[in-house]
């Protein structure tokens, strides 16, 4: 909990720190390449959380993995997190970053479950159908789940349609369930 907190203040410190210095959507995006680098490869997981290796060692992999990638404000990150002892908070600090940055610009995020993964062409229609019917931004994160056998299921904040063949199967089980029909043998 304690972790949670602090890394929700460092977030809005360097959210702050972007902002000043108009850098916040490139700081944004280096949040979003962190979050999904140190998830897709937990031996990088491992070793930021490890307290056997030298917080030395984790801002070289740190600096030699992103270097190249990120803005200078994040490698400052890097460096604060180190003296603060802190660089097994990374992954959390982005993810916290990204999540109020979309606040501040009012971006939702808009969760699609299908059973097979959305073509870009989908996502593309999709996220400007959003926009149309909200009036505001999304980002799309598509779920797979290939019990619902076919469709889809968005849910937009706390407002959700189902429109999988899985729901459409359950509706007309209940139809024939709640039947007044009474068959003769």
């Amino acid at each position: 909990m304690k972790d949670a907190r602090a890394a929700l203040r460092y977030a809005k410190a360097i959210l702050n720190l972007a902002k000043d210095s108009k850098d916040d959507s490139a700081v944004n995006t280096d949040m979003q390449l962190i979050a999904s680098t140190i998830s897709e490869n937990p031996e990088l997981a491992v070793a930021l959380q490890s307290p056997i290796i030298k917080s030395a060692d984790k801002i070289n992999v740190l600096k030699a993995t992103f270097s190249n990638q990120v803005n200078n404000i994040t490698l400052g990150l890097f460096n604060l997190l180190q003296e603060n002892k802190r660089i097994s908070m990374l992954a959390s600090i982005a993810k916290q970053y990204t999540i109020i940055y979309d606040y501040y610009h009012h971006i939702q995020v808009a969760k699609v479950t299908t059973a097979v993964p959305i073509t870009t062409e989908i996502e593309k229609k999709v996220l400007a159908k959003i926009e149309a019917l909200t009036g505001e931004k999304a980002n799309l994160e598509n779920v797979i789940n290939p019990d619902i056998l076919g469709g889809f299921i968005l849910r937009v904040g706390d407002v959700q349609y189902d429109a999988s063949i899985s729901n459409y199967l359950s509706e007309l089980k209940k139809e024939f369930d709640n039947s007044h029909y009474i068959p003769k043998i």
